[in-house]
């Protein structure tokens, strides 16, 4: 179940510094680790983390803004997924990228799914007001 305490301002907060991370992840990719991801040949792959990582920050402080508005419930559940498929698909995709080990390609596409699951929750959550 979703904790009721999950507010309009942990969800803002939550799209906050997972778009600061993506900033500061982003960068250590492009100067801290280029020779390993040159070396592994995981460059596009850490950019690939990188970039859904951004949308889906995104995502959470839109959810965070249209929390005042439409179904909350529906809203906190896609902010969750949203925070997860992160964590899940990105952070597989670094640690791929870092390490090369293959099995950690083998969970991005759980990661996906979150996102997929948590857009759906985001449109269920518009609904008409009447």
């Amino acid at each position: 179940m979703i904790k009721s305490t999950i507010s309009k301002e942990t969800i803002l907060k939550t799209g906050i510094i997972f778009s600061l991370l993506t900033v500061i992840i982003g960068a250590f990719g492009a100067h801290g680790l280029s020779d390993i991801l040159t070396e592994n040949d995981r460059f596009d792959t850490f950019k690939t983390g990188v970039l859904y990582q951004l949308f889906h920050s995104i995502a959470i402080l839109i959810s965070g803004v249209l929390f005042d508005k439409y179904s909350v419930s529906n809203i906190k559940k896609a902010a969750i997924l949203f925070s997860l498929g992160i964590i899940v698909f990105s952070g597989s995709l670094y640690i791929l990228s870092i390490t090369n080990i293959g099995v950690f390609g083998a969970i991005t596409p759980i990661g996906g799914i979150l996102f997929i699951v948590g857009w759906l929750y985001l449109f269920l959550s518009i609904k008409k007001q009447s």
